[in-house]
């Protein structure tokens, strides 16, 4: 297991190396190996697996870090946008986070028969994420109060987890008509386009 002490400025360093140059490589390459994002990171082979036991450990780590840095971005939404306006523009980064996570398609995939919970840890992280976003708007009387981040996100989910051409384009699409039918009913939104019941 790794160490839970603190990591020294140059461990830090090169675990951070370590986790860019695999993103990269994963959306790159599928199939790439070790050695060459130890290469790509200016870092021995040892050195990766000092950090991360197994490939696999190393991608659920990568992909782990997709998923805070998507999850923290609704504290920044909200200081720069009306809550709707907000939880629009975390729509469309999902979808883009969709996106990623299609182009490592394979390499997701390799960890899928491991115990990891990294999945089902990103999705409760989205929902609660969605939720905050929810929360403000319902505050706010923009979003209507009877939609869970779960439901949303099962929503969006659907097409983002289509492998058909154009699946983005049409994500969009609907991460538009989701976020129109959240401000639906809202009690305070029929001055921005939505429609009171």
């Amino acid at each position: 297991m790794p160490s839970s002490r603190p990591l020294r400025a140059d461990a830090r360093r090169n675990r951070e190396a370590l986790l860019a140059a695999a993103r990269e490589a994963f959306l790159a390459d599928e199939d790439a190996h070790v050695e060459e994002i130890a290469r790509r990171a200016g870092v021995s082979v040892g050195t990766l697996y000092r950090h991360f036991e197994t490939r696999e450990a190393l991608i659920a780590e990568v992909y782990r870090q997709e998923v805070a840095e998507l999850c923290a971005a609704p504290a920044g939404l909200l200081a720069r946008h009306a809550p709707d306006d907000a939880l629009r523009a975390f729509l469309l980064l999902l979808v883009e986070h969709a996106a990623v996570g299609r182009g490592m398609g394979e390499v997701l995939e390799s960890i899928m028969a491991t115990d990891s919970p990294v999945f089902d840890d990103a999705r409760h992280e989205m929902a609660r994420a969605l939720d905050e976003l929810l929360a403000a708007g319902v505050a706010a009387g923009l979003v209507r109060e009877d939609v869970s981040g779960r439901v949303v996100l099962r929503a969006l989910g659907g097409i983002c987890g289509l492998r058909a051409e154009g699946w983005k384009d049409d994500a969009i699409r609907i991460a538009t008509i989701l976020h129109d039918g959240l401000r639906h009913g809202a009690a305070g939104a029929t001055g921005r386009g939505a429609v009171r019941t």
